[in-house]
């Protein structure tokens, strides 16, 4: 039995316990020409020159050094946003950082990533030992609603770790004001949560919307309810 779980920002708080090794490899792209200027998670504007990164789980103000496994290149970027939120993607840098690590012309390659400066949360501080691992202690306000949407929507993700979840639908409130539906499958005895924005009326509709954000979740697809 599916269920559609609401989230909106309330008064109920949950605490999300998030153990972070200290390095990662997987795939890394960067940001469109459009976000420049557009205010990211942490409260910053996106500036192409500064070297900024999005990851899904790390505090903003983390230090990380991210290494292009091609051809070697190493370039230090600072965690201010969220993201990406497609599969095998680890980090979404910024197009000056991504120039340092020359892959612009792929749009992806792939990274090893590894935390240098810890950070606060949202400034650096001293900077972690190795083989150490980092708590990430977040609080979310929340409002459950059983729903029943009627009509189109766009599925941005699908995650098994509730942590992404959460972290994925304050994102698209920050950025888009949309306060997504989250679909609960079970799939081969495993719980998956669908991540989908709109409830809306024509398929037209879901379509422009599919095309509004597919620069930034290419993966994204329209569904019926």
């Amino acid at each position: 039995m599916m269920h559609k779980l609401l989230f909106t920002v309330l008064s109920l708080f949950i605490l999300q316990t998030a153990l972070l090794a200290q390095k990662q490899t997987g795939t890394a792209s960067y940001y469109a020409d459009k976000f420049e200027g557009k205010q990211t998670a942490s409260g910053e504007k996106y500036k192409h020159k500064k070297l900024t990164a999005a990851h899904k789980i790390l505090p903003f103000g983390t230090i990380v050094r991210v290494k292009n496994l091609k051809n070697g290149n190493t370039v230090d970027v600072r965690i201010n946003d969220r993201g990406p939120f497609v599969e095998g993607r680890v980090i979404d840098l910024s197009r000056f950082a991504a120039e340092q690590l020359k892959f612009t012309a792929q749009g992806l390659t792939e990274v090893e990533i590894e935390v240098i400066d810890a950070g606060d949360g949202r400034n650096s501080a001293a900077p972690f030992q190795v083989d150490r691992t980092v708590a990430s202690d977040t609080y979310f306000s929340m409002k459950v609603e059983r729903e029943e949407p009627k009509g189109y929507g766009v599925q941005i993700a699908s995650f098994q770790n509730l942590d992404n979840v959460l972290r994925l639908s304050e994102n698209l409130k920050k950025s888009y004001g949309e306060v997504p539906i989250v679909e609960v499958k079970n799939l081969n005895g495993q719980k998956v949560y669908a991540i989908i924005i709109g409830d809306l009326k024509s398929r037209k509709k879901a379509d422009d919307l599919k095309l509004e954000i597919n620069d930034r979740f290419p993966d994204a697809f329209v569904v019926t309810y």
